[in-house]
């Protein structure tokens, strides 16, 4: 097998997890029965417009407003799409949100909702406490994202300083019932924290959010300190108002590293998953996984079945440096660093949204050439590593993995593909 062809079938084996989690697939299994009062269709998130997409296909045009991220739009005939900013929010979002408020507004006991719900939603939608500002919400998220926190830690800042995360989009929709279909990007799959949970009861409180902040040593505005100060509109567990929504996970990480292990399967591999809902600093993670990596190899016997490493979850990235990347390139490059050109050893890591950090690349492919030919390049890996400048570093290779918008979104995907020695 060549290089070309071992780089094929990693590229393949993504494609296979994000297929797996298409909400044209997904979505019509789990819609429910439809009712005699007036039905609205709601949403937010990467995968929101195609989850709109399926459900018009299975119901026919539909009354409602899903908000997505720039670019990923579809096609609906009843269900209003509007596009806006992510990762960091910007006021088309907010004033998305406050539109489809207005829907929910007039809704009465018989009515049903359907919320879909996918990653990004944090972003797309919102309206924030007390006198937070736009900018002030926008520096927020972007402390955020460049402090390292996992996922959890961010929503839970996020949900106090929203009037819909936490539980409030349902309140919003009171007393009418709510359905809520929802795909997950989160590690244990908990919806409380997938898109900050707009449509579940919450656990956390004000003074975790704090901690959060001081923990990773985020600097915030004073206007989110404040709001923090007191009692948010975050909806506790039992509050009655989250009583009549059912909460419906429809595809998770699990499910579409089941369906990429299953292609390595008939590919005559050996799978192993490490885990669908690893977390950490990217580049650590990448060299746990090299170190194991290198193991399985050498307790390989000389022409034996090829074997193959899963893992799903989400890394993250402590922003040092000044470059362009995203935990999945920072993983791939970290993982091509430490295994220092080793042979047999192949790797692709990219995330199911397409989006990986802020652009418009899932994440990138390495294998035994990758450090040799940086340095015919003149490409100092260690160097952009420490700058988190590894899209830059994958672009000039040509072994960035460009999908485009895959409409949906079950986080990070990673595959170790490992070749026993020859002799």
């Amino acid at each position: 097998m060549t290089d070309c062809s071992r780089e094929a079938l990693l590229r393949r084996l993504f494609e296979t997890a994000v297929a797996a989690a298409d909400p044209m697939k997904c979505v019509p299994a789990f819609l429910p029965e439809r009712v005699d009062g007036r039905t609205v269709v709601i949403g937010a998130g990467k995968a929101s417009a195609r989850m709109a997409e399926a459900v018009e296909a299975a119901w026919g045009a539909s009354e409602g407003l899903v908000i997505t991220r720039d670019g990923y739009s579809r096609p609906c005939r009843g269900i209003e799409i509007v596009e806006a900013s992510h990762p960091v929010p910007d006021g088309r979002g907010l004033q998305a949100t406050q539109r489809l408020l207005g829907l929910l507004s007039s809704l009465e006991e018989a009515d049903h909702v359907i919320a879909l719900i996918s990653g990004g939603a944090s972003a797309l939608l919102e309206a924030p406490a007390g006198e937070i500002s736009l900018a002030d919400l926008q520096a927020l998220n972007e402390a955020l994202l460049a402090s390292g926190a996992p996922i959890t830690d961010m929503n839970t800042v996020r949900k106090h300083v929203s009037l819909v995360k936490g539980g409030q989009l349902a309140a919003a929709a009171y007393p009418a019932r709510m359905t809520a279909l929802i795909i997950s990007d989160v590690a244990g799959d908990d919806p409380a924290f997938i898109a900050s949970g707009p449509t579940v009861g919450d656990r956390t409180t004000p003074a975790d959010a704090r901690a959060v902040i001081e923990r990773f040593g985020i600097s915030v505005p004073a206007s989110v300190l404040t709001v923090l100060d007191s009692a948010t509109g975050v909806l506790p567990q039992e509050d009655e108002r989250v009583s009549r929504v059912e909460n419906r996970i429809i595809a998770a990480p699990s499910l579409s590293l089941e369906a990429a292990a299953s292609l390595a399967a008939d590919e005559g591999m050996e799978v192993e998953i490490l885990g669908d809902a690893i977390e950490g600093e990217a580049r650590e993670v990448a060299e746990q996984q090299a170190r194991l990596a290198i193991e399985r190899r050498q307790a390989m016997k000389p022409g034996g079945r090829p074997v193959l490493l899963l893992s799903g979850g989400e890394c993250t990235v402590t922003r040092r440096g000044k470059g362009c990347g995203g935990p999945n390139a920072e993983f791939a490059l970290a993982l091509a660093i430490a295994l220092k050109g080793a042979n047999g050893l192949y790797g692709i890591a990219c995330d199911t949204d397409g989006v990986d950090g802020a652009a418009d690349v899932a994440g990138a492919v390495i294998g035994p050439s990758t450090l040799e030919r940086a340095e015919a390049l003149g490409l100092d890996p260690v160097a952009m590593l420490g700058d988190n400048d590894s899209h830059s570093f994958f672009a000039a290779l040509g072994d960035q993995v460009v999908p485009g918008p895959t409409l949906t979104n079950v986080n990070d995907f990673r595959a170790i593909l490992i070749e026993s020695p020859m002799t």
